[in-house]
């Protein structure tokens, strides 16, 4: 299986840090920058496992 390249960007907005997926429309936020980016993965995980 081909595994797609998901490209995205961390952002602080507040006290929060937000990760957005650029390809799919697709957010999450964290308390750290790698917070934010494992709670993305985790939702694209449960958004892909559908497709």
């Amino acid at each position: 299986m081909i595994q797609p390249i998901l490209e995205n960007v961390v952002w602080k907005e507040g006290r929060y840090y937000v990760a957005q997926c650029l390809n799919i429309d697709i957010s999450s936020f964290g308390n750290t920058r790698e917070e934010a980016l494992i709670n993305l993965d985790e939702a694209l995980n449960l958004y892909l496992e559908n497709e």
